[in-house]
């Protein structure tokens, strides 16, 4: 590898990382090589004006064309703001928002503000949202040419995401000042052998867990453990190749085709809590810019109760704000343990916390020291732009000059409901899982649970019938359960319709049921009364782990139909709610300005 070939393979686009592969060496010896060369790249002004007229929008793409370099450096304090990266699923909408928002705080301090995104769909990269845009990818060498060339003053990696936030250590391993929580702290809750050493000094309970960097290492950590366990790889963006499983089999098959585990990648493996209540926490602080962790204020801004059991991507899951059933010695065990960690990470800037409930104990899943995708929606609940505080206090404000310094709880209820696309996927089936599927989310505010969660359903698209048939058909884990529910849609005025099994669960409850054949049995059948709009809202949780193939054409029937579907109990029983709200009151309509 010699000047000419090195500048050659820039000029085409090679990275350093792909070139140090192709020669065996190290990024940082090629970087060294190609900064003792002189060889850097110039930054170029996208023309939005076809050269009719001259551009004055600050878009840049860098470039190893030998020429002129249309970049005009200022004396201002710069904050670069590293996006999120190309939008997909897993990567939400939301760390945009945060990013925006940011911009907008750090305007307001004085700052020059940079974006580095590579989505031109994004708000972020709207001409009037930072001071200056590069379209980049967001890989550590293009950050670095970026944070030199333009001698920025710090960098933030907490509002993007997964992505830049498995930056943010090489970065201030390079000189990067990344402002806000410390890349040592996001490191600490990212290793999960330095997390378990935190939770056991803290006397937090996680639920039990191993790691595995082989095959043998996972079978032996999950048998350990006990079926079912949930399996993910580390450092992941939206739950990817997260799932969980109950038996050797399939983790066998999981370990082989599903991940790369290595010794710098191992497998994470957590006893599944079957049945436990998920609970999301934001929260903002800024104890870390004080030299005792004692100081600073530390403010929830929400706690967000799953509908959904735990085992749903919190991407994916509908939520409550504030909690709706759990009990206030938990609600205060879980305010304890989040401002015990944030304390012990020192945060500055946004944290997000992952809880399971089983009973009165609250188990740890998981601590982001990041913006999560929930801070959008905690904001417009509570009326606080958490994501714009949060850019403050990471430039040196304290929340107490801020004015907010305590956690403020809505006097109504604020529900959380995802989108999803698999209208556009034919025969894919619906269940959710830990792995995020969904493409949006929506929001129903109401002073009435019920309404509020109706609403909610309207926004999403599938708004919940007043009248008609309703299809049971649960797994035999939930049988005993699905009576007082099933009870509730009697007592609505709906019809019953269910197949053999559920059916005779429910007679013996003393329920009226129409049975219907199975699809093996012969017609009419589920598919051919839902084409024919005969049922007006599906009940249907999966029989088990691999579900059968007769419950996916059921529930991709209901999507392609329009008819509400209901894969989980707890969203059954929501359903419920809110049907008996709305038949009771029906709803009104109020701005968000009005609830605030």
């Amino acid at each position: 590898m010699h000047a000419e070939i090195l500048a050659q393979a820039k000029a085409l686009g090679f990275s350093d990382r792909q070139i140090a592969y192709l020669t065996g060496q190290s990024e940082a010896a090629v970087r060294a090589e190609r900064r003792r060369l002189g060889l850097v790249p110039s930054y170029r002004l996208v023309d939005t004006c076809a050269a009719e007229f001259e551009a004055y929008t600050p878009y840049y793409y860098s470039t190893y064309d030998r020429g002129d370099d249309e970049i005009h450096p200022s004396d201002r304090r710069k904050v670069m703001i590293l996006g999120g990266g190309p939008n997909r699923i897993g990567q939400g909408i939301e760390f945009d928002y945060c990013c925006v928002h940011a911009a907008f705080a750090l305007k307001e301090e004085g700052f020059e503000t940079l974006m580095l995104n590579s989505n031109p769909e994004t708000v972020s990269t709207d001409y009037d949202t930072s001071d200056k845009l590069f379209f980049e990818p967001l890989t550590l060498e293009d950050v670095l040419h970026i944070y030199e060339r333009e001698k920025c003053w710090g960098a933030i990696a907490q509002f993007g995401g997964q992505t830049p936030l498995n930056l943010a250590l090489g970065l201030q391993q390079n000189g990067v000042n990344i402002i806000g929580t410390s890349p040592q702290s996001i490191e600490v809750a990212e290793d999960r052998k330095l997390f378990a050493a935190m939770l056991n000094k803290l006397n937090i309970p996680q639920p039990p867990n191993g790691i595995a960097t082989n095959e043998t290492e996972a079978l032996a950590a999950a048998r350990g453990l006990g079926y079912p366990v949930l399996v993910r790889p580390s450092f992941v963006l939206g739950g990817r190749a997260m799932q969980i499983v109950y038996a050797d089999a399939e983790l066998s098959h999981y370990m082989r085709f599903a991940v790369e585990a290595s010794p710098e990648r191992p497998v994470l493996i957590d006893k599944f809590l079957e049945d436990a209540i998920e609970v999301d926490v934001d929260c903002i602080a800024d104890v870390g810019q004080f030299a005792d962790p004692r100081q600073g204020s530390i403010v929830i801004g929400g706690i967000l109760e799953h509908i959904e059991f735990a085992g749903v991507h919190s991407g994916d899951a509908a939520m409550v704000l504030p909690p709706h059933t759990l009990a206030p010695k938990v609600i205060e065990t879980i305010r304890r343990y989040t401002q015990e960690m944030t304390r012990e990470l020192r945060v500055i800037g946004l944290m997000n916390v992952q809880y399971a409930v089983k009973g009165d104990t609250v188990y740890v899943l998981e601590v982001n020291p990041r913006a999560s995708r929930t801070v959008p929606f905690v904001s417009k609940a509570i009326g606080v732009p958490l994501a714009k505080l949060a850019a403050k206090v990471m430039a040196g404000r304290t929340l107490a000059e801020l004015g907010f310094t305590r956690e403020l709880t809505p006097r109504y209820w604020a529900v959380k409901e995802s989108v999803f696309p698999f209208n556009r996927f034919q025969g894919q089936d619906i269940l959710l899982s830990p792995e995020m599927r969904s493409t949006g989310e929506v929001m129903g505010l109401d002073a009435d649970l019920g309404i509020a969660y109706a609403k909610s359903q309207i926004a999403a698209g599938g708004p919940l019938p007043m009248s008609g048939r309703v299809f049971i058909s649960v797994s035999d884990a939930h049988k005993k359960d699905i009576v007082p529910v099933a009870r509730r849609f009697a007592e609505l005025g709906f019809e019953l319709v269910s197949t053999s099994g559920t059916a005779t669960v429910l007679e013996q409850a003393g329920l009226k049921v129409q049975r219907i054949f199975k699809l093996t049995e012969g017609r009419p059948n589920t598919i051919d009364l839902l084409k024919n709009r005969e049922i007006h809202l599906v009940i249907n949780t999966p029989s088990g782990q691999v579900p059968r193939a007769d419950e996916v054409k059921i529930r991709t029937t209901a999507v392609y139909t329009g008819t509400p579907i209901m894969t989980t109990l707890g969203g059954a029983k929501a359903a419920a709610l809110g049907i008996a709200a709305l038949k009771k009151s029906g709803y009104g309509v109020k701005t968000l300005q009005e609830y605030h």
